[in-house]
């Protein structure tokens, strides 16, 4: 199965990348593509939603369109979701490549409340696929990882069961 991960933390090396990362190491059964690049896409304008669309747009949706299903794995900003993330859902609201497509949502940060159920109604809003068993909110994340960037126990039980309900909804 086909899986594109998007990363929204606006840092390199983030924990969102981290959890991802752990996925892509326990779950052989996901072909996983990471997308980690939200910050090199232009900011949205309707006025080439349909005409002269950006090539690095048009390469990320194309991306989307191909793939089973799509995990997120972000951070809450300022009781949000990141701007990048917000930027590139923009580019896609005029389009159906969500519509039906199964998501995990993983916001892990500080919080994340808000943030997650902001994504969770985006996502909805889209057409997309969305599942509480397929979604899991991670807080205190710096916490969840000892000095060796391992993942305690109990974050990963969490992300396993998350990620196993994700992969019975792409494949059934």
């Amino acid at each position: 199965m086909n899986i594109l991960a998007i990363i929204g933390s606006a840092t390199e090396e983030s924990s969102n990348l981290k959890l991802v990362e752990y996925i892509t190491d326990h779950f052989e059964s996901m072909n996983i593509d990471i997308f980690n690049d939200l910050k090199n896409l232009p900011h949205f304008d309707t006025s080439i939603t349909d005409e002269n669309i950006p090539e690095n747009v048009q390469a990320i949706k194309s991306r989307i369109e191909k793939v089973d299903g799509i995990i997120f794995s972000t951070p809450e900003y300022i009781f949000s979701i990141p701007s990048g993330l917000k930027n590139l859902l923009e580019w896609c609201v005029s389009s159906v490549i969500f519509t039906n497509k199964p998501v995990s949502i993983i916001t892990a940060s500080a919080s994340g409340e808000r943030g997650h159920e902001e994504l969770k109604l985006i996502l909805e809003t889209l057409g997309a696929k969305v599942s509480e068993d397929n979604n899991l909110l991670i807080k205190g994340i710096k916490g969840r990882f000892d000095n060796s960037s391992q993942l305690n126990d109990q974050t990963a039980n969490e992300l396993n069961i998350t990620i196993n309900h994700f992969i019975k909804t792409v494949g059934g």
